[in-house]
C-alpha cells in the first residue's frame, strides 16, 4: 500500500504540475501575443486553440489532478498517514477544485460565445466579440494560473513530506 500511495501522490502532483504550467503559459506567452493580434487573427486562433485544447490530454492532467489530488487524499486517511500531509492536499485539492469551477463557470461560456462568432446567427462584428471575451478571459485564466500553482506547490509539499514519513505512516 505505500507503493499506492506514493505513486498517487506523485501522480497528482506530475498532473497539477502540467496544469499549472498550461495556465502559466497562456498567462505570459500565448495571451500577450494575441493581445498583438488584429480582431479577426485573435478570434480565428482563439477558436483554432479552444477545439485543440478538447483532446485526452490535455483532460489526463485537468480532470485526472483532481481525481488522483482526492484519490491521495482518501489514500492518506485511510493508509493512517500523516495529518500535515493530509491538509496539504486537502488545500491543494480546494485549489484545483477553485480552477474547475472558475473554467466551467467563467472561461468555458466564454469560449462558447468566441465559438458561435461569425457562425450563422452569431456576432460579425469580431472587435465586439473580442472586447467582450479577452479581457475578462485573460483575468480569471491569472487566477487559474495562481490556483493551480497553489495547487501544485500544495502537493510538491506534500510529496515532500511522504519522502520524510516512515512507511506505514
Amino acid at each position: 500500500m505505500p507503493a499506492l500511495r506514493t505513486a498517487v501522490l506523485l501522480g497528482a502532483t506530475l498532473t497539477t504540475g502540467l496544469g499549472a504550467g498550461l495556465f502559466y503559459s497562456y498567462a505570459c506567452s500565448v495571451m500577450p501575443g494575441l493581445a498583438r493580434a488584429d480582431d479577426r487573427s485573435f478570434v480565428e486562433v482563439m477558436q483554432r486553440i479552444n477545439v485543440a485544447i478538447l483532446n485526452g490530454w490535455f483532460m489526463l492532467s485537468f480532470l485526472g489532478s483532481v481525481v488522483l489530488i482526492v484519490a491521495a487524499g482518501a489514500l492518506e486517511l485511510g493508509g493512517g498517514g500523516s495529518r500535515t500531509m493530509l491538509l496539504w492536499i486537502s488545500a491543494a485539492a480546494v485549489f484545483q477544485l477553485a480552477v474547475l469551477v472558475i473554467t466551467g463557470v467563467v472561461n468555458v461560456p466564454l469560449n462558447n460565445r468566441l465559438a458561435a462568432a461569425g457562425s450563422p446567427g452569431g456576432t460579425s462584428d469580431l472587435g465586439a466579440v473580442r472586447a467582450a471575451f479577452e479581457t475578462t478571459w485573460v483575468r480569471w485564466n491569472l487566477v487559474r494560473a495562481l490556483s493551480s500553482t497553489a495547487a501544485f506547490a500544495c502537493m510538491a509539499w506534500a510529496l515532500r513530506l511522504s519522502a520524510r514519513t516512515p512507511a506505514g505512516g
